[in-house]
């Protein structure tokens, strides 16, 4: 699939060379001949690549908008944008800045110095070469008394030197200790929101600057130690500073250098299959996963020098019994040449993860958590050599979920978004051996993040009501209710078969697959319970409906229209939720179109006016029209190939008398040519959905 869509890209991108080039548009022309070039360079070995790309971008895009018809903010996404937080990244890259410069000036005074001490050798080693005789004249005592005071210079200046360097490192330290680390603490945990469906992070161009700029700095003032060290072999006198403060200085300077770069070496992208780009850190045996590092220090001379090996699970006592391993290319090396802005990074995409069978002859999952609570850890690891330094490495993902089969991957998921949502600890192996309780506001909020992301549209403020009442049965301060992951995932909604989280999965499953355009819209209220729905309609025009999604039926859909008795009360009528299996059969928007109903001898007639509050059905609907009513294929002129046009239309009979049972003669009759067109067309299954009374309470 993804080699068809980047055909089709291609494609489109020739079309629009050749209107442009009709235009004679030199610029465009230049910009579309570079981009098709680098799309067949770059990316025809690799597809999935750049179906990855399109799809983050795709995802972002529906965020923002979906974030832009959002009335406020929610608490996480609040506190990723706070105004401290951006005024230390300013702060940081003003003292890295700052640090720089230091660095540099201070290489000029170790040049004076140096330039200093040479002319000091220079008139020292004149005065030792002349004859005794010579020594004693009023001229050299002179020069003598010359060379003292430049000796004393030579002291001042080596001391200031040394005090300059031990302030640029003492910076440095402060730097990273406190504001660095803090900044890269933000990073990774805005990082962890973005996985579960929240903003997408930014900030590590501008981190890698900050570390790059540090590591260049520290190296700096290495070498001005080292021109130290050659001062020194060639001059020393009683109280000299340099090797008193100098093997100190050094040590600091290494030490620095080693934290820096483990620090730098972070998971850029978390592991996650291409089939699944919004499930990351979800993991299948046997199906390749894509996982991507960088260091954050930038240095030409690291290019194809580093080698990073990844395993799992490594020495980490798990809580399941189950083990795996890594197969596929497992070690690689970082580069500058595959990355889009040349960070100094390694892509992993061609790993799978494979379970080892327990030689004990268990079933490997019999362990104290369920398959979709286990968790798990892939590390990697390298060494750096550099300057005479050798540095090793290692980091590791976010926890990870090993799913054998896909009907795990929904529970799977809410285990994911439960951990990322509840701790920083990029390492808690154990969390759901106790896992801590969640804010509702905050679940709430990524609750949202996952319809905005998944398919474009996040909820508002009622239909999250909506949904915190579901949760906890009764209207609670979002602020104050802490709700468990038993409740969230494990335990069933009153009267149901299902859990919460299984009940919204089917939700997002049923949008994505069949209603998505609807949804988007805006159209589908969703998340109204019954007794809201009939407040919202009572007053409203006869005709008048509202879409909701069904609490009773997994991944069903329903509507609920207001109508007039000849008494003047006020009556509702909802159908019996449409699932997937109907909707397969026919598209929502035409059912809606389409729709009749039979009271007692009547006419059939279509009871849908007004979408709620008052919108046309045509007005909102008629774009996702799958064809006109009147515009069906018509019998060919040929003779006996020609066929009587038929419309396939979904009915309901309402009786006089709601208590009576259905009986064989209030089904609708249906002319043999028909019923066979449908046998033609649609599965036995398909046809018992369709044919069953499409009308209920629910």
């Amino acid at each position: 699939m993804a080699t068809i869509l980047l055909q089709n890209l291609l494609i489109q991108v020739d079309e629009q060379l050749d209107r442009v080039s009709q235009e004679k548009n030199l610029l465009l022309i230049h910009n579309l001949k570079r981009i098709r070039k680098l799309l067949q360079g770059k990316y025809h070995g690799n597809p999935m690549h750049i179906a990855v790309i399109i799809s983050n971008c795709l995802r972002e895009e529906r965020r923002i908008l979906a974030a832009a018809s959002m009335p406020v903010q929610g608490p996480l996404e609040k506190s990723l944008q706070n105004s401290v937080v951006s005024e230390r990244q300013r702060n940081v890259e003003h003292k890295v800045s700052a640090i720089k410069n230091s660095a540099q000036m201070t290489d000029q005074d170790v040049k004076y110095l140096e330039d200093l001490q040479e002319e000091f050798d220079f008139r020292y080693k004149t005065i030792q070469s002349l004859e005794q005789s010579d020594k004693n004249s009023a001229l050299i005592k002179q020069e003598m008394l010359a060379l003292q005071a430049m000796l004393n210079t030579l002291d001042y200046k080596r001391k200031e030197v040394l005090s300059k360097i031990g302030r640029v490192i003492h910076e440095i330290d402060m730097l990273m200790s406190n504001m660095l680390t803090e900044e890269l603490l933000d990073w990774k945990r805005r990082q962890q929101i973005a996985c579960i469906g929240g903003p997408l992070h930014g900030g590590l161009d501008q981190l890698q600057n900050c570390f790059t700029l540090l590591a260049e700095s520290l190296f700096q003032v290495r070498r001005q130690l080292e021109k130290l060290d050659e001062l020194l072999t060639r001059l020393t006198y009683d109280g000299d500073p340099i090797p008193v403060q100098r093997p100190q200085l050094l040590e600091k300077v290494n030490f620095l250098l080693y934290n820096l770069f483990r620090n730098s070496f972070v998971v850029e992208r978390q592991p996650c299959m291409p089939t699944h780009p919004q499930r990351p850190m979800v993991l299948k045996t046997l199906i390749q996963f894509t996982v991507k590092l960088r260091l954050l220090i930038k240095l030409p001379e690291l290019n194809y020098q580093i080698r990073v090996k990844a395993t799992i699970d490594k020495n980490v006592s798990t809580v399941s019994n189950r083990r795996f391993i890594l197969c596929g290319t497992h070690m690689k090396a970082m580069n500058m040449d595959e990355s889009a802005n040349g960070s100094l990074s390694v892509e992993f995409r061609h790993l799978q993860p494979k379970e080892i069978k327990s030689s004990a002859g268990s079933k490997g999952n019999e362990g104290p958590h369920m398959v979709t609570e286990e968790l798990h850890s892939i590390s990697f690891e390298t060494q750096v050599c550099l300057y005479g330094l050798t540095i090793n490495l290692e980091t590791s993902s976010l926890p990870v979920v090993m799913i054998s089969n896909v009907s795990q991957l929904p529970n799977a998921w809410a285990s994911i978004i439960w951990y990322n949502l509840s701790t920083n600890d990029p390492q808690n192996l154990s969390f759901f051996n106790n896992p801590p309780a969640a804010t509702l506001s905050q679940l709430l909020e990524v609750l949202s993040w996952q319809f905005s992301s998944y398919v474009g549209r996040g909820l508002n403020s009622e239909q999250l009501n909506m949904l915190a009442e579901k949760l906890t049965g009764q209207q609670v301060s979002y602020n104050d209710y802490q709700l468990s992951w038993a409740k969230f995932c494990k335990e069933h909604l009153p009267g149901k078969s299902f859990t919460f989280w299984v009940w919204l999965e089917a939700i997002l499953d049923l949008i994505k697959k069949h209603i998505l355009p609807l949804w988007i819209d805006g159209y589908i209220m969703g998340f109204v319970s019954k007794e809201k729905e009939r407040i919202l309609l009572k007053d409203k025009t006869p005709g008048t409906f509202l879409l909701r999604f069904s609490e009773s039926n997994l991944g069903g859909i329903t509507f609920t229209w207001v109508d007039q008795l000849e008494n003047g009360d006020v009556t509702f009528h909802s159908v019996e939720p449409y699932n997937k299996g109907r909707l397969s059969a026919l598209p929502f928007a035409d059912i809606l179109r389409d729709y009749k109903v039979i009271m007692a001898d009547n006419v059939p007639e279509n009871p849908l006016k007004y979408l709620y509050p008052d919108i046309p059905k045509d007005k909102a609907f008629g774009k996702h029209y799958s064809c006109q009513p009147n515009e069906v294929s018509k019998p060919s002129d040929g003779g006996g190939k020609g066929y009587v046009p038929s419309v396939f239309i979904p009915v309901s009979k309402i009786l006089n008398d709601s208590t009576d049972p259905h009986s064989p003669s209030d089904l609708l009759p249906m002319s043999p040519s028909v019923y066979a067109v449908l046998r033609e067309h649609l599965s036995p299954t398909v046809i018992e959905t369709a044919l069953s009374s499409p009308y209920s309470t629910d």
